[in-house]
């Protein structure tokens, strides 16, 4: 079954792919005392630093992982959320290149897997330079989805960042439009499609200390893959904290997504893989020539004292209020 997005066709302000907030127990800051979000630009990379501690590397030139995507994003009370990248002695080696982080990506978009790096996708210029300042940073980037061999630009993609620093955390946000004046484009089914997460292997079901929890209580890999949630939640013990990564999906999608969630660490949202994860019939979602495509995700990071676990539900509803500013 094939559905045409014409009544999408309104859809101009954008695709918020992301939202990742965040925080730590204890890490309290005043509107008056706000941390300074500052980049520093290096060759294919965009250094995100807030305080002057890292906070995540934007990569959106690769030679080997062929897509933009956060590697090694930190949390306030400085342990890492996300599984080294590259990954390192202790780390398992599986899905090295295509699960860098944080990263939005599609395994049949226009026939083209992304996800597997089969195309590349391609950063063209920042339409909008960094610019960091008390509380809030932003950037805006334009890719393009090429095309199998590289030769033609099938998809274009306007993405606009911004990292916020406020007393409850930090918050990335990311807004996109998608679009494309050659012709129409297809996402398709499979399970790789969508938002995708890989967290610190010592917060893993299968080699650390660690669960998933969905926003009905439900566990684990058996419990919560391909089930639909307002939020999915990957966390788990790091020496005196309690470290975790928890998805969200906007409201306004144009469907739930159905989470791919493996106990080896990884989740992805997907609402494009019905037929895939196990909910109906194939599914084909039609862009029109000229037309829009909008979906939003957030990710929650977080990092608390250990024995004490962060409120999910509470946070769904901060990132509820972001979507509407």
């Amino acid at each position: 079954m094939k559905i045409e997005l014409n009544r999408f066709k309104s859809w101009t302000a954008g695709f918020v792919m992301a939202a990742i907030l965040v925080s730590c127990s204890g890490n309290k800051n005043t509107k008056d005392d706000l941390p300074v979000v500052e980049f520093q630009q290096e060759p294919g990379k965009l250094l995100i630093l807030i305080d002057k501690k890292p906070f995540a590397t934007y990569v959106y030139e690769d030679s080997v992982t062929t897509r933009p995507y956060f590697e090694n994003v930190m949390t306030p009370c400085g342990v890492q959320a996300t599984r080294n990248h590259p990954v390192l002695a202790g780390d398992p080696k599986d899905h090295s290149s295509w699960h860098p982080g944080i990263w939005l990506s599609y395994a049949d978009l226009n026939g083209v897997d992304y996800w597997r790096l089969k195309g590349k996708v391609e950063h063209e210029l920042f339409t909008e330079q960094p610019k960091g300042g008390a509380g809030k940073g932003t950037f805006t980037v334009r890719n393009y989805y090429m095309s199998a061999d590289g030769k033609d630009r099938m998809v274009a993609e306007l993405v606009r960042y911004s990292i916020i620093a406020e007393p409850s955390g930090y918050l990335l946000t990311s807004a996109s439009t998608y679009s494309s004046e050659k012709g129409d484009f297809t996402f398709g089914d499979q399970e790789e499609m969508g938002l995708g997460i890989r967290v610190n292997t010592r917060i893993t079901v299968q080699y650390g200390d660690g669960h998933i929890t969905n926003a009905e209580g439900q566990k684990d890999e058996d419990g919560t893959w391909g089930k639909a949630s307002k939020w999915i939640d990957y966390s788990g013990e790091i020496d005196d904290h309690y470290v975790g990564m928890a998805i969200m999906q906007d409201p306004a999608n144009f469907r739930p997504a159905w989470f791919h969630s493996r106990n080896y660490g990884y989740i992805a949202a997907n609402p494009f893989g019905r037929e895939a994860m196990n909910q109906g019939e194939k599914s084909a979602i039609t862009v029109k020539k000229g037309d829009k495509f909008s979906i939003g995700f957030g990710v929650l990071v977080y990092c608390t004292p250990k024995g004490e676990q962060a409120d999910i539900n509470d946070a769904y509803q901060d990132y509820l209020k972001v979507l509407k500013e």
